[in-house]
């Protein structure tokens, strides 16, 4: 079978790392060993739990994130999917995604989480400057990352993306695009490229690095922006590019609104179930996680403005939000909604056609303020 608009996501948390970096605020813990068999044992009893709210729908899209899951061995992926497989109906095409980090990776491993499946990697390289990468706490050096590359294309993955950072302490206008140059040098069908932003629980937060001011970030974007579009990547979320045809499926579901699982400890999943939207998280510390599994479910929160949040998604990509999908969200008549954005288009904020919703260039640049002042502006129900 093929990926229908029916199909499923499935994202899959591995929590470890070897190192948190100080910028970092995912659901990542350092720990010297990991308990793989517990973790497989304990992820497919977590996907047991929750697959009487899916029967009959099959997956689209896998997504591995963490964490490190190149940490996992190609042994424990080879089980999951089989495990998987054996509880859940996969399109024929399904995109199934690792994340990989260049410090992780023993010789040999890509081509063994190719024979498990997996068909497509995210390696986080993040920059290709030496001194950059220890800024950011990475554990890799640019050398590392351009080995992961010819490893990958040695296992027969023909479908990569590489995960870049810009507005790093200390950077260049000129290091930020030469990190760009080397990155399109190694011919990737996807890049991820955005600026470091500072959250908080991270080190960053507690001890702000110094970054390049909002004149050269803003530069830098400027020319960052031509020099993809000249190598051939189209934008297609406001961080994301990709070669035709290699857009991130799984992502592009996220932000169309679409229904996922989520398994693995701290994992967030959403579903339309006959009675209600719903929203879920699992428990976050792993040591929770693996205690019990199959009640690791803790919080569930149910949709109740579906409109905003179609908004907030789908105004990341470049296309927008249908309209036919708002007035399905909402309820509310086209010609209301279109009388709340009207004082976007007039700002060139947005674009309000007959069939879709989307964000100018301009409204691009100040997103969170435009979905600030949009959510203020919507209609009453």
């Amino acid at each position: 079978m093929t990926a229908s608009d029916d199909a499923l996501g499935l994202y899959i948390h591995v929590p470890w790392c070897v190192r948190k970096c100080p910028y970092c605020d995912f659901n990542s813990h350092e720990r010297a060993e990991i308990p793989e068999q517990a973790y497989l044992a304990a992820l497919l009893a977590d996907l047991d739990r929750d697959l009487p709210w899916v029967t009959g729908r099959s997956v689209g899209t896998v997504f591995i994130g963490g964490g490190t899951p190149s940490l996992m061995s190609a042994a424990f992926y080879q089980a999951l999917f089989q495990g998987l497989r054996e509880r859940l109906a996969f399109s024929d095409d399904a995109e199934i995604t690792l994340e990989a980090n260049p410090g992780t990776l023993e010789a040999g491993r890509f081509a063994g989480f190719r024979e498990a499946g997996i068909n497509r990697l995210s390696i986080g390289v993040q920059s290709f400057h030496a001194e950059h990468l220890a800024r950011l706490g990475r554990i890799h050096g640019p050398n590392d990352a351009r080995a992961a590359v010819a490893e990958a294309r040695a296992a027969g993955f023909d479908n990569f993306n590489l995960d870049l950072m810009h507005a790093l302490p200390g950077q260049t206008t000129e290091q930020a695009l030469d990190d760009l140059r080397q990155a399109l040098a190694l011919s990737p069908t996807h890049l991820s490229w955005y600026e470091l932003t500072i959250e908080p629980n991270t080190a960053f937060f507690r001890a702000p690095p110094e970054q390049p001011d909002g004149d050269r970030r803003a530069d830098t974007e400027e020319a960052g922006l031509a020099l993809l579009a000249d190598a051939g990547f189209h934008r297609y979320e406001v961080s994301a590019f990709a070669r035709d045809g290699r857009a991130c499926r799984h992502n592009l579901n996220y932000w169309r609104f679409g229904d996922y699982l989520g398994i693995g400890a701290g994992a967030h999943g959403k579903l339309t179930l006959p009675d209600r939207r719903l929203r879920y998280q699992k428990t976050r510390l792993p040591e929770h996680y693996l205690a019990d599994p199959a009640s690791a479910r803790r919080q569930e929160t149910v949709i109740e403005a579906p409109l905003e949040e179609a908004l907030m998604n789908g105004l990341r990509l470049v296309d927008g939000v249908p309209s036919k999908r708002l007035a399905e969200h909402s309820g509310w008549s086209p010609p209301a909604l279109h009388a709340a954005l009207a004082p976007f288009r007039q700002r060139g904020l947005l674009v309000d056609e007959t069939e879709r919703v989307a964000c100018t260039p301009l409204g691009f640049r100040h997103l969170d303020t435009v979905l600030e002042q949009l959510f203020a502006a919507l209609p009453d129900r």
